[in-house]
């Protein structure tokens, strides 16, 4: 969703509260991907600070569907932040980049409600993501969900100077 932002300019210290809905179905990071299941309308407060300056204060909240870091199951996790920004539209294009302050959740005088809230998310995106504290994870030799069911893999730890060893044993199981 687009806000308009020129028509704040017309007095400083004007100020005006939307709530646009979240338009993304699904949200893409660097290491995944995550399908947003619910959202509530974010509440944007932004402010006329004069000079072509604006601030954006505002709540977003919303329910990502993200793998398990340990067996890949599906966890609803619930995510509620807050969003504090300053606009100069004063600065052009260039401007922005040179000082690393590059938002590109603004075009013009359009504010990028989806990209404004990307850009948070990321910044609120659990460090670990379980399903259970006590989730088993994966058989790293089979793929077997171990929550689910347990496999029949060898769960020792082989040690590669005693394969010549194992060999031997293997040969007399044989016999």
């Amino acid at each position: 969703m687009l806000i308009n932002l020129t028509e704040l300019f017309t007095l400083d210290g004007k100020e005006k509260t939307y709530t646009p809905d979240i338009e993304m179905k699904v949200y893409h990071w660097p290491s995944g991907h995550g399908e947003v299941v619910a959202e509530k309308p974010v509440i944007l407060r932004i402010i006329n600070l004069g000079g072509k300056k604006l601030e954006v204060e505002g709540k977003a909240e919303l329910t990502l569907i993200i793998p398990c870091d340990r067996c890949l199951d599906p966890v609803p996790i619930d995510l509620a932040f807050d969003i504090i920004r300053t606009i100069d539209l004063s600065e052009s294009e260039e401007e922005r980049v040179d000082v690393f302050d590059e938002q590109p959740y603004v075009s013009g005088y359009n504010l990028d409600v989806d990209q404004l809230v990307c850009d948070e998310l990321i910044l609120n995106l659990p460090m670990k993501v379980l399903c259970s504290e006590n989730c088993k994870g994966i058989c790293n030799r089979c793929g077997t969900n171990l929550n689910h069911e347990n496999c029949d893999c060898d769960v020792r730890p082989t040690d590669p100077r005693m394969a010549v060893i194992q060999d031997i044993f293997k040969q007399f199981k044989e016999v």
